[in-house]
């Protein structure tokens, strides 16, 4: 179907070309309008639709639907329309449907067999995508807003290589700061024998048990090792540099085993600290200085923000000297455009929305020509998380809230990346422990799965019956005739579609939504139909052709998100094959 509709939309671009040629000779229009299709509301009224007679009436002084029928009666002679469309319909003020034939939907079988795992994926092109995501800065393990942010970022850099872009994976976190000072003094705190509820216990101090972890392997003078460094303890508890930065370490250490655990692998890890050694946050500040998008007032340095678009100017440096926490944030976007990203996207929680009008209009006040619009956000609310049909809020490692690795030794990686990306980013998110573990259909990710463990199953049981994969190429794919097996094709050749708008869109939660139609589509097919007809041996192959493509598809989809493709599950049978 995927060729078929190339082929005919360069067939109405040419009929559109012809139209309006006289109309962009004399001025009318400034070029004829572009060859595009639409999806009917509803799938009786064909395959596609078309608008362009309606475009075209006013510059042609033509009523629309007397020039849909001159378009029909042109496009009739076009050789793709006639091998692949059935019929050419008008409706309303001049809509043109086409009904494809038969032969148009089974071709997308024979086209992701032949593309497999790189069906759906567009050609590759020299620009480069920046997605920074999770950023948690090293004062304690990964939580569940962690969790959503890895599962959004991850989903995203793989939508991104579908569409040709060369991807890269950043996490940026503060290595200095009030949080790192205050996790060095909760650490020494344990080392001199104090926790929490004693004496003397800092009262901004972290309480969870994994201070005491840091504390005791500290004392060993233990070396970590984690992506971006390594530390060995001095075991001296006087020594708070050490501490400091013995604890960033052991943390980033237990951050890396997190990420493991969810599958996940950063390429560049960014210190906040060197934007101030490098003099990078002094260079943008000097920049909005020169261009005179700053003003000094109540000893302060404020950036005209409301020029930007913000709702009030902002405060860039205070009166002790030292910068907001905006500021590197500006110094680090022009970084990331510097290295050459022409496409840059954070992935936040929503407590950031107030921070783009005044990152943004820094980057415009830097005069450096960073595009505006840059960088993209895509923002997410917290998750919360069910367990035996009650609220958890406690971790006795975190001490205070649900961790990446609670969720993923509660349930699964696979449940974990899928539950977190089946909703808006922008939408609240309950993350229900019982239902990720029920093997039914219940479960959205069972329910995806179990239908490529289905096929698998089928597919055995026919190659037990001699049947061969090689052979599939030969199938007669015009016996598949059967309303659900148009239902299936029809999902398949959606797949390409589906992935560019969910990449153009920022919205990864497409694919786990369309994952969940594919499945359904097929349990339907399975319901319906007998896969291995005894005494039809064409019909049998043919349907082992449609059910391979409908298996790569799956897998591939599943791919994008992170989740793997099981050939067996425990629900696994094989009725109606």
């Amino acid at each position: 179907m995927i060729q078929a509709k190339q082929e005919l939309l360069d067939a109405l671009g040419t009929v559109l070309q012809a139209l309006s040629q006289d109309a962009v000779a004399s001025g009318a229009m400034a070029a004829a309008p572009a060859a595009a299709f639409e999806t009917p509301k509803q799938a009786s009224h064909g395959d596609f639709a078309c608008t362009a007679a309606m475009q075209l009436s006013k510059a042609l002084r033509k009523n629309p639907r007397e020039l849909a029928q001159t378009l029909i009666a042109q496009l009739q002679e076009q050789p793709a329309v006639q091998r692949w469309v059935d019929a050419l319909e008008i409706a309303g003020p001049g809509f043109i449907n086409l009904r494809l034939k038969p032969a148009a939907r089974q071709a997308v079988i024979s086209e992701v067999l032949t593309a497999a795992e790189g069906f759906g994926q567009q050609p590759a092109h020299p620009d480069s995508v920046l997605v920074e995501f999770v950023s948690a800065n090293p004062t304690g393990p990964l939580h569940v807003g962690h969790a959503r942010q890895a599962a959004l970022g991850d989903s995203l850099c793989h939508l991104f290589s579908t569409q040709g872009w060369t991807v890269s994976r950043e996490f940026y976190y503060n290595d200095a700061g009030v949080q790192i000072a205050t996790l060095a003094q909760s650490t020494q705190a344990r080392l001199k024998g104090l926790k929490p509820g004693d004496a003397g216990w800092p009262e901004s101090a972290y309480n969870g048990d994994y201070i005491q972890d840091i504390a005791e392997a500290f004392l060993s003078k233990a070396t970590v090792k984690a992506d971006d460094r390594e530390f060995t303890a001095s075991g001296d508890i006087n020594d708070l540099d050490s501490i400091r930065q013995f604890a960033v370490a052991y943390l980033r250490h237990e951050q890396d085993l997190d990420l493991q655990a969810f599958g996940l692998r950063f390429d560049n890890y960014f210190l906040e600290s060197s934007l101030y050694t490098g003099g990078q946050v002094e260079d943008a500040v000097s920049r909005m200085i020169a261009n005179g998008k700053t003003y000094e007032d109540g000893g302060a340095l404020w950036l005209r923000s409301t020029d930007y678009g913000d709702d009030k100017d902002r405060v860039m440096r205070k009166s002790d000297g030292t910068y907001t926490y905006f500021v590197p944030d500006v110094a680090y976007h022009v970084n990331k455009f510097k290295r050459g990203f022409s496409k840059c996207i954070n992935i936040q929680g929503t407590d950031h929305h107030g921070t783009i009008a005044r990152v943004r209009g820094g980057l415009q006040a830097t005069g450096v020509g960073i595009p505006q619009g840059f960088p993209d956000y895509v923002l997410h609310k917290m998750v919360t998380v069910m367990k035996g049909g009650a609220e958890v809020k406690i971790s006795k490692r975190a001490g205070s809230y649900v961790t990446l690795r609670d969720l993923i030794d509660w349930t699964s990686r696979d449940a974990v990346r899928f539950f977190l990306i089946s909703r808006k980013a922008d939408t609240e998110f309950v993350f229900d422990v019982d239902l990720a573990l029920k093997a039914n259909d219940e479960n959205p990710v069972f329910y995806v799965q179990y239908a490529h463990a289905r096929i698998c199953s089928v597919l055995r049981n026919w190659a037990d019956q001699g049947g061969q994969m090689a052979t599939l190429g030969e199938a007669d794919l015009s016996l598949l005739t059967a309303p659900t097996e148009y239902a299936l094709m029809q999902k398949l050749a959606d797949y390409p579609r589906m992935l560019t708008s969910a990449a153009q869109d920022l919205a990864p939660h497409d694919v786990a939504f369309y994952l969940r139609d594919l499945a359904g589509a097929f349990h339907s097919y399975y319901a319906a139909e007998r896969f291995l007809v005894e005494d039809n041996a064409a019909l049998t192959r043919s349907r082992m052709a449609l059910l391979t493509a409908t298996r790569q598809v799956v897998r591939n989809a599943l791919a994008v998100l992170g989740v793997s493709a099981p050939e067996t599950m425990a629900r696994d049978n094989q009725e109606h094959q």
